[in-house]
């Protein structure tokens, strides 16, 4: 029998690579699709060859550019809602809750770990939440400012991901290199119940 069931290891491949893909979409957006910096930079190259644009029409051109991109960040959060209400149903198979039988009787470490396992969870549900809050905030019937204020806690939380995703892969090499051999291949190929 395995330690972790076929489904359990799929949701977490598939969650890893949704969370990577929404972190690459912010990354994108902060950077190299700015739309304050693209805006100057439009700005400039078209006065470059006599072409003059407001400061305006550049912030609307510059979004236009990034839009499609911004388009997958989108998806990819009705993916990260669907996969939360995967783990949620998942929590209550023996696989997804293992990891959380037996708490009181763990060492400190394993306890903060896993702890911060629910932390993760909980910030991944609020992340999801407030998403499709700022989505749908005009069918909820949401004033534009809430949505607006909304989405500056949800950039804000989102700093506890891009923090626990190096933390995460860093602490999975150091187990794997220490006390739990084969806790990578084990997420992989499910591991033999111990």
């Amino acid at each position: 029998m395995h330690k972790w069931r076929l489904d359990f290891r799929v949701w977490h491949w598939v969650h890893a690579t949704v969370i990577l893909g929404l972190l690459g979409t912010v990354f994108l957006r902060k950077t190299f699709l700015s739309w304050r910096a693209n805006s100057e930079l439009l700005t400039q190259k078209l006065s470059e060859i006599d072409l003059s644009v407001t400061e305006a029409q550049a912030k609307v051109l510059a979004k236009a550019i990034r839009a499609p991109m911004w388009e997958w960040h989108i998806l990819l959060g009705y993916a990260l809602a669907t996969l939360v209400v995967w783990r949620i149903i998942l929590f209550f198979t023996k696989s997804g809750k293992q990891n959380y039988l037996h708490l009181k009787e763990e060492n400190l470490h394993k306890k903060l770990v896993k702890l911060g396992y629910i932390g993760i969870y909980i910030i991944i549900l609020f992340m999801t939440l407030s998403g499709l809050t700022i989505h749908f905030y005009e069918a909820l019937g949401l004033a534009k400012d809430t949505a607006h204020d909304i989405k500056e806690v949800h950039e804000f939380v989102f700093n506890a991901v891009l923090i626990f995703v190096p933390l995460h892969i860093l602490g999975v090499i150091i187990a794997e290199h220490r006390d739990e051999t084969g806790i990578i291949s084990d997420m992989i190929n499910g591991g033999s119940k111990s």
